[in-house]
């Protein structure tokens, strides 16, 4: 049995798992995931038998008596081929850290693990009927930009860089008009900036028709993972939501929006081992 464990934000959990889960599924390995056992109740995975509260405490308490021993990939400099040598080696192990990296695995399994992380019917149901209705009074064909607003953390980590302004993705967001003149495009915003509004980016970028359902973490993940294009900072969040149905990605690694060319839009293959 392989415990996964790790310490972060929702979609670098599911990422993180997902590895040591393919490489699970390659070795015949039940792999379990301390993580959801408790936290982000809105996925599939929470309705295995596995996935449950008391293994979480029995893995985390062996782990922390020394009872269970514990292959950790806390830095990308770790050795990597030792640490999977020593996972083939116990029976019962926990796998811990951020740089676990089976990437070739994952998308052996990638079908799977999209299955395994498919979000609960109560709350991709409404975002559903919302975008449909938001939808139906159009004369051309409707083109979906999902646009992930990361602020928050974002004012600190990388210094600061991809910590954008409204202006900043107004640009993005007229630019892709642009490209696509012969469409309807409605624009789906996703943020945690609570000050985000829709009426300031309908301003801004009037040639398109902006929506932001201010929705919960699995309900925006969703939203955005029934859009046709995405585009945002570097993040895991708008990656899984790429994940799910290969939506062509933009990563605004810069504030120039003259770097977003049809050409620059890329599906998850790329951008998951490009992670920042």
């Amino acid at each position: 049995m392989i415990f996964a464990r790790d310490k972060s934000q929702m979609c670098n959990n599911l990422l993180q798992y997902a590895h040591v889960y393919a490489w699970g599924r390659e070795h015949g390995r039940k792999v379990i995931s301390m993580r959801f056992s408790y936290k982000y109740p809105y996925f599939k995975i929470r309705h295995t038998p596995l996935t449950s509260f008391p293994l979480y405490l029995l893995a985390k308490y062996a782990a922390a008596l020394h009872l269970l021993p514990t292959a950790s990939f806390k830095y990308a400099t770790c050795d990597h081929e030792a640490l999977e040598r020593k996972m083939l080696r116990h029976r019962h192990i926990v796998v811990s850290g951020w740089h676990v990296r089976f990437y070739s695995l994952f998308l052996k399994y990638r079908q799977d693990i999209c299955n395994l992380f498919t979000i609960d019917d109560k709350y991709t149901r409404p975002v559903r009927q919302k975008m449909l209705d938001l939808e139906q009074k159009t004369g051309k064909t409707v083109l979906r930009l999902g646009v992930h607003i990361r602020r928050g953390d974002y004012s600190e980590w990388a210094g600061g860089r991809y910590y954008y302004q409204d202006d900043v993705y107004a640009l993005y967001i007229n630019k892709f008009s642009e490209m696509h003149r012969d469409k309807d495009v409605h624009v789906y915003l996703s943020t945690n900036d609570a000050e985000v509004t829709e009426e300031r980016f309908q301003m801004l970028c009037p040639d398109v028709r902006i929506h932001h359902l201010r929705g919960s973490a699995p309900e925006d993940l969703f939203m955005l993972s029934a859009c046709d294009y995405l585009i945002g900072p570097p993040s895991t969040f708008s990656l899984v939501a790429a994940m799910y149905r290969d939506i062509p990605l933009f990563r605004m690694d810069t504030a120039n929006a003259d770097s977003m060319t049809a050409d620059a839009f890329r599906l998850f293959d790329y951008w998951f081992r490009r992670i920042i």
